[in-house]
């Protein structure tokens, strides 16, 4: 069953998270924390699906607002209040004690998982692995504005899911970046999908396959990248 979660970004402000508790039966050991992208916040269809999957598949998940989208407006707010409301929920995972002495992951969808990116490579601690679900690479139609030189200073391995169509970067044009990161970083493509993985219905491939095919994927990787390497909780 879902948890509701308070996060205190400061003394004044404040966000939601839920924690969806791993399957008993199948438990990595591994929490992922995942943000929202820029159009929906953490109830959205995508994100809720994400996390509920991911805890049967025994991964700790755990989704939240950013403050804009817990004020339901609908402009982002600027880079620095992104970062500090994620490494806020950062924090508050790290206390929680049904997560204590789990592996932690980071990262998201598009933005959310951007965010996590440009927190992760600022330093923040004991971050095992980072997972996008997404990565915006630039914005659609401007290929020259790439969000990619910081990624340089992550120091933990790397999933990227990107679908073939992505209009805010190509796993073609991934894929020179991905190659020259150490650790070393993965990139897992899905054949015709867009930004949110929508493949088109001429492919004959069903959009629940294609989401289920995602999941296993990125269980798989937190447990052989992730559960055997960083810091516990």
């Amino acid at each position: 069953m879902p948890e509701q979660l308070r996060v205190d970004i400061n003394e004044y402000q404040g966000v939601s998270a839920i924690v969806y508790p791993a399957n008993s039966r199948v438990r990595s050991g591994v929490t992922l924390i995942l943000g929202h992208g820029a159009g929906a916040g953490q109830t959205s269809g995508f994100m809720v699906s994400y996390a509920t999957e991911l805890a049967v598949r025994g991964i700790d998940a755990v989704t939240f607002n950013f403050f804009y989208a817990e004020r339901g407006r609908r402009a982002p707010d600027p880079n620095d209040k992104l970062e500090a409301c994620y490494r806020a929920v950062i924090e508050a995972v790290r206390g929680h004690k049904k997560l204590r002495g789990n592996k932690l992951a980071i990262g998201g969808k598009s933005m959310g998982g951007r965010i996590a990116s440009q927190v992760a490579a600022s330093g923040v601690g004991d971050i095992a692995g980072l997972v996008f679900l997404g990565y915006p690479l630039h914005p659609p139609g401007n290929p020259e504005k790439l969000r990619a030189k910081h990624l340089a200073d992550i120091k933990a391995p790397m999933l990227f899911v990107q679908g073939s169509r992505d209009t805010f970067g190509t796993p073609d044009e991934l894929r020179p970046i991905i190659e020259a990161l150490k650790p070393p970083a993965t990139l897992y493509v899905v054949e015709g999908g867009d930004h949110s993985f929508k493949v088109p219905k001429s492919s004959g491939m069903p959009q629940q396959d294609v989401h289920s095919a995602v999941l296993d994927e990125v269980a798989r990787w937190l447990r052989e990248r992730v559960q055997a390497s960083g810091r516990k909780l």
